[in-house]
């Protein structure tokens, strides 16, 4: 028989969001061509004894954001999608920094320039930290580039939205059809916990948990969903820590709401413990929302079986224990106020998805799936392209050994960090081949694709971002709300 394809991935079994099966994958021009059996191709990969399943679909790390005055964190382009292949992500999601007073465009000219030089194919989340009529007046240049998702943060001084801004940002994503992911806290809350602690001299990294507890998380998911129920606008819950946050999205779905939630490995394979550890150490497990409870993981665990939550991202948002972008910026001995929080993680994120929920019966093999690759392209508008494997998608793929067990430590994910929070964890299954876009980008833990070799995906209009119709007494308020209008 002649070859039909450029290449046929054969042996293996086929894992998609709804099923698994034993096929043969074929690819032509960077893409899936077809699926089925005896299929012929100019070459071939013998995938015998391993899963076949989509890249990884990453919707939510911090890879090279702009700090304040052009700087950089710790992870860059390179680093970041580096790690990602290596664990079998083959598409993240960045965001592009705003900052109070200043425009968008010189930022996101530098986000863009700094995205060229990834492995993986890549897009962004607009941050926006101060939406005044100047700043609204460009989103509609910044979604017709691709961009067509906001970020915003109801806590943390230098981006926070009070809830009149956080409803204009509503306001402008309906116009323009963009989604709107949410950090949420509550901001008052969280500053009154903390001074309280800091004057009784409770200064340790542990006390960032006490400084947060689920209720603040609780309360601003309450009311992100309430104000964007009444603006009509589809969002995400970023980061949800725990079963009592994300019994708020359960809520709302049952009353017809685009609301969608995420979770992240650290709020199932860390707790708030792990902050309790000598001297500096538990700085390296800080992230907000904090990690919980032991108790708190099987509560998430059953809000992904049930679909509540159905996306995992790994929130990489890298601090250096020490030097530049560091945990230790502030000193060593500084209180959990001034120490940075965030932890690395896009390259451990499949791996300890897959350990904790499929190995040990927490989830199937499909709602794995849908976790980390089918969903998130879904949710932001990279359904049918990216995160599945059907014909017309393109050829992300990675080989997977659901018997292979590994060591995770911070050498063996070769991000641009200096540790891990998962450092010494051993885990079962992990990749042994990633493609993209039918090219093997990664080989037994080596990487083989060229730097700058990943694409820009700019994301058009489609049905989850698009409002739902439901207004308070059929009064559309967003129309009133524009760049210029007399308030």
């Amino acid at each position: 028989m002649s070859a039909e394809f450029d290449l046929v991935i054969r042996g293996g079994t086929v894992a998609t969001a709804t099923d698994v099966f034993r096929a043969d994958v074929a690819v032509h021009n960077g893409q899936i061509a077809a699926i089925g059996e005896n299929l012929a191709g100019a070459r071939t990969i013998d995938a015998g004894g391993l899963l076949v399943m989509p890249g990884g679909v990453d919707t939510h790390c911090h890879l090279d954001q702009v700090e304040m005055s052009m700087g950089y964190g710790a992870q860059d382009f390179v680093t970041g999608s580096r790690s990602a292949v290596l664990g079998g992500t083959t598409t993240a999601i960045s965001f592009v920094s705003h900052f109070k007073g200043e425009p968008i465009r010189d930022i996101l000219a530098e986000t863009l320039k700094r995205g060229q030089r990834s492995i993986i194919d890549y897009s962004f989340h607009q941050i926006l930290a101060d939406p005044t009529d100047e700043v609204l007046a460009e989103l509609p240049a910044i979604v017709a580039a691709g961009i067509r998702s906001f970020k915003v943060f109801l806590t943390y001084d230098a981006i926070r939205l009070d809830d009149g801004q956080f409803l204009r940002v509503l306001a402008a994503a309906r116009r323009e059809g963009a989604m709107v992911a949410v950090h949420c806290e509550n901001y008052d809350a969280i500053g009154w916990l903390t001074e309280a602690l800091l004057a009784a001299g409770l200064t340790a990294p542990k006390y960032h948990a006490w400084s947060r507890p689920k209720v603040v998380e609780r309360e601003a998911t309450y009311r992100a969903i309430a104000l964007a129920e009444l603006v009509d606008t589809p969002i995400q819950i970023f980061h949800v820590s725990c079963a009592e946050v994300a019994e708020e999205i359960a809520r709302a779905k049952r009353r017809g709401l685009k609301v969608w939630g995420e979770t992240c490995p650290q709020y199932f394979a860390l707790t708030a413990a792990d902050m309790d550890r000598p001297g500096f150490e538990g700085a390296k497990f800080m992230c907000s929302p904090a990690p919980r409870d032991e108790a708190d993981h099987d509560g998430l665990w059953a809000m992904m079986r049930q679909g509540v939550l159905d996306v995992v991202s790994s929130d990489d948002s890298a601090f250096n224990t020490t030097g530049h972008h560091a945990k230790d910026q502030n000193g060593p001995n500084a209180s959990f106020r001034d120490i940075p929080n965030g932890v690395p993680g896009v390259g451990a994120r499949m791996p300890l998805l897959f350990s904790e929920g499929v190995v040990k019966g927490r989830i199937d093999l499909p709602t794995f799936v849908g976790l980390a690759a089918t969903n998130p392209a879904r949710l932001y508008g990279l359904g049918g392209c990216k995160g599945a494997i059907q014909p017309g998608a393109d050829a992300d793929i990675v080989l997977w050994d659901a018997t292979k067990t590994q060591t995770i430590t911070n050498a063996l994910l070769q991000h641009g960090v200096d540790y891990t929070p998962y450092e010494g964890r051993e885990v079962t299954g992990w990749p042994v081949m990633t493609l993209r876009r039918g090219e093997i980008v990664m080989q037994d833990g080596e990487m083989v694709a060229a730097e700058g070799s990943g694409r820009f995906l700019a994301r058009g209009p489609y049905e989850l971002a698009r409002p739902l119709g439901r207004l308070a007494n059929g009064f559309d308020a967003a129309a009133y709300d524009r760049p210029g209008a007399t308030r």
